[in-house]
């Protein structure tokens, strides 16, 4: 019996505070870095609410309208009611490296927010187009690709930049946010329900929002290390402001028209497009492995359309499928949540009321979900794998853990003064605390790649398909060369691709890849020496045991 899929069900309002808080740190995120890194402040703050935040907007009320449209679509197709929206927004890694090897160094350069603000545009649509295009060859990636390689690189960005980074953020603020941690784990790992039937994560921002607002009147706030006050409520207020999406086309031909200076940032754009392409092919799997198959190829192209769409209406930063669909679908959320966090995006960024919203409900009041979503999708790489392929799984975090370590040590000589340049040319195998900084680095450059190569090659490995191994292997040693992974260039404390082609930046330290190339060589040389030697030893005893029935 075909069972009615509803618009709105309880556990949506909690996935909506989960995805909601998500997207409004990356809005948080953009209004920060770009006001203070890239010159948008003061006169020139229009590009960040005028165009960027409504182009932001655009692209995520595009995209969540889609996949909760795509839930309903696969909900009467399958006659469930249980089927959950994918999740979407902008891309995190993207918005950090387009900010400071993009944006930043054009307004460095320039002085102009303006030329910076264009360069960014460029960058993002470029990304859009290749997500797109990759959406017409990805299903075969995914179809010749394990489970284990897929899911390993999500556990491990799980574990290190959502799991990690929220749990410092509760015990950095306990007052405010252990509390509500407190109610996520009793109402998703006890499956217990509250009085009056109150949604987990709606009750934890609303116990969370009310601490932070009471220790303020006690004057509180510096043991929380959360600021509320009604002064920052009247100061977000007066930012209040209509401004509708502007169509932002014309800059994007204005720029491809100049003198071609865009060229030197292709080397950051096709490897985040790629990048984002098999970020997305990875939580496309993860929703499956969670028991909700989407189209692979229409999935990925909306994708890349909404990145498109927010470069031609102002914004600079691209949009993914998120990571933490098994996470929202152990919340209850089906796709209702999905909607709500369109519509009231687009509704904080049309009126300005962005920073309205972060006054009035400190992001500390909701990052327990967001934690608790972290801790499931590393608990599904295990989970919905073969058991014997578990090893292959640990084998693939390695390069997203030391990516994650590699981020910490970088912020840390940011924050010291310290030049992660000047410590490797003095001394090439300088350890942080035991840990080799330059293979941090290294293991750092394309981590997506590499997670999802070790752990295909180890499931190969279990399986004795060596072989096959042997062919990823020599996948492996071509991104290495052509300096998709593993290659880098570091200028102070800067961290940048460096393909095969490319001439590095002046006085920057160059790492070219070929030594992990030849690495991955012998890795396939020797898997095709076993094959062989396997292939040998099979005909060998199938010999002998034709000959034993011939006597």
């Amino acid at each position: 019996m075909t069972k009615r899929y509803p618009l709105f069900v309880r556990g949506d309002l909690d996935g909506f505070f989960g995805l909601f808080v998500d997207n409004l740190v990356q809005l948080l995120l953009i209004i920060g870095l770009c006001s203070s890194a890239c010159g948008m402040k003061g006169t020139d703050a229009r590009f960040l609410y005028q165009h960027i935040l409504p182009g932001a907007a655009i692209s995520i009320l595009f995209g969540n309208l889609f996949y909760a449209w795509q839930a309903h679509r696969l909900a009467a197709k399958t006659g469930r009611d249980d089927v959950t929206a994918l999740p979407y927004g902008i891309n995190t890694v993207s918005l950090l490296v387009y900010v400071f090897f993009v944006i930043k160094p054009v307004y460095d350069a320039t002085g102009s927010a303006r030329a910076a603000w264009q360069m960014g545009l460029l960058a993002c649509i470029g990304s859009g187009l290749i997500e797109f295009l990759g959406s017409f060859v990805a299903e075969r990636i995914r179809r010749s690709t394990p489970r284990a390689a897929l899911l390993s690189t999500l556990s491990g960005i799980a574990i290190g930049f959502i799991s990690m980074t929220f749990a410092l953020q509760i015990f950095q603020y306990p007052l405010v946010a252990m509390l509500p941690l407190g109610l996520i784990l009793i109402t998703y790992f006890s499956n217990i329900k509250l009085p009056w039937g109150l949604p987990g994560g709606f009750l934890a921002v609303v116990v969370g929002t009310a601490a932070a607002w009471i220790l303020s009147m006690f004057n509180a706030t510096d043991v929380s290390g959360v600021k509320v006050s009604l002064a920052n409520v009247q100061e977000a207020w007066g930012l209040r402001g209509w401004s509708p999406p502007r169509f932002a086309g014309g800059e994007i031909w204005e720029l491809l028209r100049s003198d071609g200076e865009w060229l030197k940032f292709v080397s950051v754009i096709v490897p985040m497009g790629l990048f984002n392409v098999i970020g997305s092919l990875q939580n496309i799997e993860s929703a499956e492995a969670a028991g909700d198959a989407y189209d692979t190829r229409s999935s990925l192209a909306v994708n890349g359309l909404g990145t498109v769409l927010a470069a031609l209406f102002g914004s600079c930063f691209p949009t993914t499928i998120y990571i933490g669909h098994p996470g929202w679908k152990g919340l209850g959320a089906r796709a209702g949540y999905s909607t709500l966090d369109g519509l009231v995006i687009a509704l904080i960024c049309f009126t300005g009321t962005v920073a309205l919203v972060n006054s009035i409900i400190p992001m500390q009041a909701g990052i327990a979900i967001v934690l608790w979503i972290g801790i499931i999708i590393t608990a599904q790489a295990f989970q919905t794998t073969p058991r014997e392929h578990a090893p292959a799984v640990a084998v693939g975090q390695f390069p997203a853990i030391a990516a994650w370590g590699a981020t910490v040590v970088q912020g840390t000589f940011l924050v010291t003064g310290g030049s992660m340049q000047t410590a490797l040319q003095e001394n090439p195998a300088v350890a942080v605390s035991g840990f080799l900084l330059h293979a941090m680095l290294t293991l750092e450059r394309g981590f997506i790649f590499t997670c999802m190569i070790l752990a295909a090659i180890t499931v190969f490995l279990i399986q004795r398909r060596f072989y096959t191994a042997a062919v990823w292997s020599l996948i492996a040693a071509l991104l290495a060369y052509s300096g998709l992974t593993h290659a880098y260039q570091l200028s102070g404390n800067n961290l940048d691709f460096l393909f095969v082609l490319a001439a590095p930046t002046d006085d920057s330290l160059v790492f070219r890849a070929g030594k992990i190339a030849v690495g991955y060589l012998m890795f396939a040389a020797l898997f095709a020496g076993i094959g062989c030697l396997q292939r040998s030893n099979t005909a060998d005893r199938e010999s002998d045991a034709t000959d034993g029935e011939s006597h």
